[in-house]
Order: C-alpha cells, then structure tokens, then sequence
C-alpha cells in the first residue's frame, strides 16, 4: 500500500485533518484535535500507528507479525502496523476506520457536533 492510498482514506474521514507536529518525518492525522493515525517510515518500510481497544490489539499482534505494540505511544491502546505487504489493505481500511471511531467517540460533544454539522 502506498502512502498516497493510505494517507487520502485516513484524510477522508469526516473532520480528518493532516498536521505534522513531531517534525516532518511523521504525518500525524487528526479528528478535532485528537490523533487517530501516524504515518511515518522506519527501517525503509512505512508504518502507521493507531489506536485501538485493547482486547483487538492483542488479537490483532498475535495474528500478525508486522502489527506491534504503538511505537512511542500507549502500548495497550495503539498499535504500530510495518506496511510490508502482509496485513491486507481492507485489513488496514477496517483498523484506521476502528481508530477514527475511537477517537470520535472520545470528543467532546460539541467537538462531534461541530463536525457532523459540515
């Protein structure tokens, strides 16, 4: 999966904004002011971390070898994904749409309101 592919379907998302506030080595995309997706490249393969119920992430770790703990975030709630070709797109698609709907579920009401108004 290529970082356009990723990185527009994570952007499509409604109130999705791109920012790159760790440098500009890691796109950080975000919903009102919340993180939902990193992408970023390490050891020549891109990766992208995001964030996930902690029961899945365990689940998702042990079925695949490129799913790891988050890369410098909450181990339990964020899971790093290499992009190495083994976990499949709609895989990805499903896992950024659980994150997005995490974060969401996270804001403040008037931070949701706000968005579904647009």
């Amino acid at each position: 999966m290529d970082i356009k592919t990723l990185t527009s379907y994570a952007l499509s998302k409604k109130g999705s904004i791109e920012e790159y506030p760790f440098g500009v080595d890691v796109l950080v995309i975000k919903v009102a002011s919340k993180m939902f997706a990193l992408i970023s490249e390490r050891n020549n393969f891109m990766n992208i971390s995001l964030k996930c119920d902690p029961f899945i992430a365990e689940s998702l770790r042990q079925q695949y070898s490129s799913i790891t703990p988050g890369y410098h975030l909450n181990k339990s709630h964020w899971n790093t994904v290499i992009l190495d070709g083994s976990v499949s797109e709609a895989e990805i698609f499903k896992m950024i749409d659980h994150s997005y709907e995490l974060v969401f579920k996270g804001l403040k009401k008037s931070e949701k309101e706000a968005i579904l108004q647009h």
